[in-house]
């Protein structure tokens, strides 16, 4: 009996509490997301962010929070869209992490979504319909942000606004700079250097002079 109070000790002993914390790109605050994770007393060395832009989602630091976490550990999200970007992706990481490695999972701002929770049939049943739910209202409500930013852009081209780097001004000499580059009097350095563009900058401008000459 004693021997067995002790196994169960070690192994609530042993359970580890973890946090992951992501933001679409690098100008993103993470503060909110630190300041409730930090609210439940979870180790600074325990904490994973990553950075990364939606179009890339290799997350190294969610990849070493996975191979860190053991059956039992508690891992608190401040929402399910951390999990992943869209429906399938939350779904997956939520089916690999309580199923495969065995964890909970412990979503703040929807309490409902607390593995450690009625985990009796209905209770399981409540949280899978909840993060169907949720997953699919993620998704949606990131699509809807591609499509106002493709719509507001597309608005914006239409009136006229140009959207990337200001294109540099072709130099009054530049024809002088081209013929004395044509003619070996400059070389293709000094030529870039005098024009003040990129190889590929001076070749675009140099199409669109030949262009203009012959028409």
């Amino acid at each position: 009996m004693i021997f067995l109070w002790l196994v169960i000790r070690q192994e609530v002993v042993n359970i580890a509490v973890y946090g992951y914390i992501r933001v679409s790109t690098k100008e993103q605050n993470e503060d909110r997301q630190l300041v409730a994770l930090h609210e439940k007393d979870i180790p600074e060395k325990n904490i994973y962010m990553d950075k990364q832009s939606g179009k890339d989602f290799e997350r190294p630091q969610y990849r070493r929070l996975v191979k860190k976490l053991k059956v039992g550990d508690l891992l608190y999200v401040l929402s399910i869209d951390r999990l992943g970007r869209n429906y399938v992706e939350i779904q997956d990481q939520w089916r690999i992490l309580t199923k495969e490695k065995g964890i909970d999972i412990a979503v703040l701002d929807m309490p409902l979504l607390d593995t450690r929770q009625d985990k009796n049939l209905m209770g399981t049943f409540i949280a899978d319909l909840v993060l169907q739910i949720l997953s699919f209202v993620a998704q949606n409500e990131r699509e809807n942000i591609k499509k106002r930013q493709a719509e507001g852009i597309a608005a914006a081209k239409a009136k006229g606004v140009r959207f990337g780097r200001p294109e540099r001004e072709i130099p009054a000499d530049f024809g002088r700079i081209v013929q004395d580059w044509e003619q070996k009097r400059l070389t293709f350095e000094k030529a870039l250097e005098q024009c003040g563009m990129s190889e590929s900058t001076f070749y675009r401008r140099l199409r669109e002079y030949r262009l203009t000459r012959k028409e």
